[in-house]
């Protein structure tokens, strides 16, 4: 009885070992296929694209169609990767980070290589932000004063703007504005809050357009009820001096027929007297 108990645990445990052994292949696929991508993300290119998509579809969800392009395109030449269209003037967007000495100084593990590392990476970021500044800062094509440089990571931009503040410090300094995924989503709020602004100031000029067609509309209409009313006026003014002299008239009319009664009876007696003295 204990050997046919022990081998039922057996044959249950053998069952749960190729389950487990089962989901261990599973997971060794996922990881192959994980590296397999990082692999395939190694390429800037790459990854570049993958960054001008994600900025496409940030754009595509905050504003409207109309008020940004895709590589924009200036008169030098020059192609950057987006361009929104405000009332001041274009703000460029650079998408592309260069991440490699970032990934090597996050991978050492000598701490005299990894600050080696660090400062490559910072020579490498103020590089890109001489870049930005000289290509797509061009107030001369309409562009306002800075532009945008998109970091893709938030560990990244973080890592610039608390370690490495002399990296920020030279951004601000070339007018050049570092955005995080996060930091990117609040500023194209207060870029739309800017054009719902900006479209509330057209109604307004709307509507004080149309209050002013509507004042000079009443001044119109307000002559026109003044020059009705005086006709009236001068209407009834007449009115009433006619009714007056219609009154006198009929006065006079009045007066003159007692006048021709009393002399028919005058008339009517001297006859009868001159009878009855007869």
């Amino acid at each position: 009885e204990s050997s046919k108990i022990l081998g039922e645990r057996l044959d249950k445990a053998a069952v749960v070992i190729a389950g487990v052994q089962k989901e261990i292949g599973e997971m060794s696929e996922i990881g192959r296929s994980m590296k397999q991508l990082q692999d395939f993300l190694r390429s800037p290119k790459l990854r570049g694209n993958i960054g001008e998509q994600i900025l496409k579809e940030i754009l595509g969800d905050f504003l409207p169609k109309e008020s940004f392009f895709l590589q924009y395109r200036f008169k030098t030449g020059e192609i950057v990767d987006a361009a929104i269209r405000t009332e001041s003037g274009l703000i460029a967007i650079d998408s592309k980070f260069p991440l490699e000495k970032f990934n090597a100084f996050h991978a050492a593990e000598n701490e005299a290589n990894k600050l080696n590392l660090q400062k490559e990476f910072a020579r490498d970021v103020k590089k890109h932000i001489d870049d930005i500044a000289g290509k797509y800062i061009l107030p001369e094509e309409g562009t306002i004063d800075y532009a945008l440089m998109y970091i893709p990571s938030e560990a990244v931009y973080y890592e610039i703007m608390s370690n490495l503040p002399e990296v920020s410090d030279y951004a601000y300094k070339k007018r050049v504005l570092p955005v995080s995924p996060a930091t990117f989503y609040a500023y194209m709020r207060t870029i739309l809050i800017s054009f719902e602004g900006k479209r509330i100031e057209e109604k307004a000029k709307e509507i004080l357009t149309s209050l002013r067609a509507i004042q000079t509309e009443s001044g119109k209409f307000g002559e026109s009820l003044r020059v009705l009313t005086k006709h009236i006026n001068d209407t009834k003014n007449t009115a009433d001096l006619v009714n007056h002299r219609y009154s006198n008239l009929k006065t006079k009319i009045s007066n003159v027929a007692k006048i021709d009664n009393k002399e028919s009876e005058t008339l009517l007696k001297e006859p009868e007297e001159n009878e009855s003295n007869s």
